[in-house]
């Protein structure tokens, strides 16, 4: 077996040059399950109109609960149960204030990637069917 060492004064680092063990296989295959599954978790989260709506809502920042439900006509028992659900998947986050409650999207890169999709969505309308 070959191998390459390179220290620092507090770690070692041993790479193998040689093709990874069955059990660094089985991890790696582990973690990409692992990604799949937190993928599919998050498109569920997103797999409803008015998630959508609320997400949007909140594209430009925080808003509490109120400004919510005032700015996109959803009741506030549902949209609360739906601002739970993205906050489960980890697509916004809250903050107390006294009463209210403020919610804002976790990462900008959410929006991004949901104008990404009505992007490819677009083309697909604009493209004549076969």
């Amino acid at each position: 077996m070959h191998f390459a060492k390179s220290s620092c004064k507090r770690f070692r680092i041993v790479v193998f040059a040689t093709a990874p063990s069955r059990a660094i296989v089985g991890l790696m295959s582990d973690i990409r399950d692992q990604l799949h599954d937190l993928h599919a978790s998050v498109c569920k989260g997103l797999a409803d109109p008015k998630r959508l709506i609320l997400i949007g809502a909140l594209r430009d920042g925080e808003r509490s609960v109120k400004e919510l439900c005032e700015a996109t006509n959803i009741a506030q028992a549902n949209a609360s149960q739906h601002l739970a659900i993205l906050k489960s998947k980890g697509l916004v986050t809250s903050r107390r204030d006294g009463q209210r409650v403020y919610y804002k999207v976790t990462s900008p890169k959410i929006n991004q990637a949901l104008d990404l999709l009505l992007s490819v969505m677009e083309d697909q309308l604009n493209t004549p069917a076969v």
